[in-house]
């Protein structure tokens, strides 16, 4: 959630106080927090889901603890504790450095059902691949599961606010006193997070099957992951929650719903946010001042319209627009708009590269060795292939480009002499679905050799 649109007015502050107490109820909108205070200690933001039958992706935010509910952990078995903290490879992209690595964890799982913890990570994955553009770029992530092993099968809150249950992250439905809203004690989960590689970003998965979940979207001080997404793992919208939820953490997109009806979300009249899919422009302003998604105005959107600049978002009604009239960043089922598949696609390369040195780099080669790099396929529907293309001494080999594996001996005819030279391999992702050239720059991977006769 953005903090330029954490302000409200005092008068306002009142009126969503006494509409908080609503938001319990089935299909209430919950309200954003009036700002914080030194009662707001111990406590991190999160974004709400919306209503289960609302179709709204989100419907506001709340602080919450940082701690779980729950009661004290019991004591696990010596067995128990020999499964709790096991790390599973589900999904090996390539090496954790070059690959955008996802920690999902279990809550709620006793150590019978971790066979069902596992089985429920793939189904979420499953569902998450199902939308583009995690489709075409699946094979730029690895997926590791985390076993936590609860004394207790289910989570607080399920199926009722009086619910308690003994769980290895204290995860609890009816969090703030509002149903869906499933929170998890961060240091807990963190504690098994650390297990796993290089954890880029954290799934949570309650047994449950009450729908609900939770955004916490704000990188970890202490992990560096990008942020932790809840969710129950038996709901069948839960996988598209936490879609939603990455489209903040990976795409650092707006939320594009608005509070319609709720004082001091009539009109922004702020600057013009850092967002990639909210602006204070017209479609005719962006256009004339060739800002924020201007490339992609006129175009037909996968989430079945026209990119323009339609009024209300970023939770105003008047005042700031979105590309689209629904996407995935305002309704749960409906696809990325355009602006937002670029920004996603921008959040995978922050995390992953797509030229792995399957070669060492820290020797020489000669006559005899090779350079080899590992390269992922995409899963893309149109059969788009990465470019791949080989450079000595930064003039390019063309009669090498698309090849993986490129032996010294085939460069003699180059290396008339005994100096190093240098070797290098260019994997660029040219992509239709990016047209910023800020955004495309980063792209592009790059391997070197160090070669010599």
């Amino acid at each position: 959630m953005r903090s330029t649109l954490r302000a409200v007015t005092t008068a306002a502050t009142a009126v969503l106080a006494v509409m908080a107490a609503l938001a319990s109820a089935p299909g209430a909108a919950a309200d954003p927090p009036s700002p914080r205070t030194a009662a707001d200690a111990g406590r991190v933001e999160v974004e709400i889901p919306g209503p289960e039958h609302g179709g709204q992706a989100g419907s506001g935010r709340a602080r919450v603890p940082a701690a779980g509910k729950g009661r004290t952990p019991g004591r696990l078995t010596e067995a128990e504790r020999g499964l709790d903290g096991q790390v599973t490879a589900l999904v090996q992209g390539g090496t954790p450095g070059d690959r955008l690595d996802i920690v999902v964890v279990g809550d709620g799982y006793t150590a019978a059902e971790l066979a069902k913890f596992h089985a429920d990570a793939r189904q979420k994955w499953a569902e998450i691949t199902s939308v583009e553009p995690y489709t075409t770029y699946q094979n730029l992530f690895n997926v590791w599961a985390v076993d936590a092993v609860s004394n207790e099968s289910g989570v607080s809150g399920d199926p009722d606010a009086g619910t308690v249950r003994d769980t290895a992250l204290g995860s609890s439905f009816w969090c703030e006193d509002i149903e869906r809203l499933l929170c998890v004690d961060q240091a807990k989960v963190d504690a098994y997070v650390a297990k796993a590689p290089e954890a880029d970003l954290v799934l949570v998965l309650a047994n449950s099957t009450k729908y609900g979940g939770a955004g916490y979207n704000e990188p970890s001080p202490v992990l560096g992951y990008e942020g932790i997404s809840t969710a129950s793992a038996g709901h069948p919208k839960s996988g598209q929650v936490a879609i939603h939820e990455t489209g903040h953490s990976l795409g650092k997109l707006a939320d594009e719903y608005f509070y319609d009806g709720y004082p001091g979300y009539e009109q922004y009249e702020g600057p013009e946010p850092a967002d990639a899919n909210v602006s204070v422009l017209t479609a005719d302003a962006m256009a004339a001042q060739r800002a924020k998604w201007h490339r992609w105005l006129g175009e037909p959107s996968p989430d079945g319209g026209t990119v323009g600049a339609y009024e209300g978002g970023g939770y105003y009604v008047k005042g700031l627009r979105r590309p689209t009239d629904n996407s995935m960043m305002r309704s749960l089922g409906k696809p990325f708009n355009l602006p937002g598949v670029e920004a996603m696609i921008a959040g995978f390369y922050r995390h992953a590269r797509t030229a792995t040195a399957l070669t060492p780099t820290d020797r020489v080669l000669r006559p005899g060795g090779s350079a080899e790099v590992g390269v992922p396929a995409l899963a893309d529907p149109g059969g788009r292939r990465l470019t791949v293309r080989w450079y000595l001494d930064g003039r390019e080999l063309r009669w090498f480009e698309g090849r993986s594996r490129v032996r010294v001996g085939e460069l003699t005819v180059w290396l008339l002499d005994r100096r190093e030279h240098r070797l290098s391999v260019v994997v660029e992702d040219a992509t239709p679905a990016v047209r910023d050239p800020r955004i495309a720059a980063g792209l592009t991977s790059k391997v070197d050799w160090r070669v010599r006769l």
